[in-house]
């Protein structure tokens, strides 16, 4: 793996030039292809829900589960009119039950999680719900996981993948797809929060959630906190305007709710 980990550093040395146009026009550094990134989740996902289920931390057939996966259907219809690729995608969700973890994520290629720490702790109604996993969603319909592996490689961060991949880490999990799980632990940009803000309201709001909700998540998620912020705020930056600009975002997006809800 390190012999990997070092190749990858060499190739991202030469392609430095390397960029991409997120789904907001913003510029993204891209040494990783969405296909790498795609194929480096899959096998990192593999890997983590085998380990979980042997624990006995995935839940199958709840209230909860049901709730989620509906939910998540909702919003990945409204993914794959927003980007028809990802009809192509092996869309997949799991309820971690863990309920110390106030967190949630998707990796490339629609690989998903929640953890019932978050389902516990803030109590969220469906437009919430749908609130956190729209964002999600949208961290993966930009490219956010290809882009924060290329900005680990980019940085010290890359040489840091040699570091933390144990003998047994590297015994279960390849190089590639490690640092596919390391993306998703890296804080985002606040640039990248903007961006999956935005999208993942929008497609909260086309599948008939109200985008108010985004707001209510985060005051909750604030008062969640405490002195110790959950692991959700540790990689989704809040700036101290984001409700205010959360709210302008809801605003923005209230006529394509309402008309969502009337049909």
């Amino acid at each position: 793996m390190r012999v990997l980990v070092l190749m990858l550093l060499s190739a991202a040395a030469i392609q430095m030039s390397g960029c991409a146009t997120s789904p907001t026009g913003r510029t993204q550094l891209m040494l990783v292809s969405e296909e790498q990134a795609i194929s480096a989740s899959q096998k990192a996902y593999a890997t983590t829900v085998q380990e979980l289920g042997k624990e006995g931390k995935i839940l199958k057939d709840t209230a909860a589960t049901r709730r989620v996966e509906q939910i998540t259907r909702r919003l990945i219809a409204e993914a794959q009119k927003m980007r028809p690729k990802t009809a192509r995608w092996q869309w997949d969700v799991k309820v971690i039950d863990d309920s110390e973890q106030v967190n949630a994520w998707c990796m490339a290629g629609g690989k998903m999680a929640i953890y019932t720490g978050l389902l516990e702790k803030l109590q969220p109604t469906d437009d919430e719900l749908a609130q956190v996993m729209g964002h999600e969603i949208s961290h993966a319909l930009a490219n956010h996981t290809a882009e924060r592996m290329s900005t680990a490689l980019a940085t010290s961060l890359g040489v840091a993948v040699i570091g933390a991949a144990t003998d047994s880490d590297a015994a279960t999990m390849g190089g590639a797809a490690l640092a596919a799980t390391l993306a998703i632990e890296l804080p985002n940009s606040r640039d990248g929060e903007s961006e999956a803000d935005e999208i993942g309201m929008e497609l909260a709001a086309r599948a008939g959630y109200e985008p108010m909700a985004a707001v209510t998540l985060w005051q909750k998620m604030g008062e969640a906190g405490g002195a110790t912020p959950p692991q959700f705020l540790s990689t989704h930056p809040s700036p101290a305007n984001r409700q205010q600009r959360l709210r302008k975002l809801a605003q923005k997006w209230r006529p394509v709710y309402e008309q969502s809800r009337s049909r």
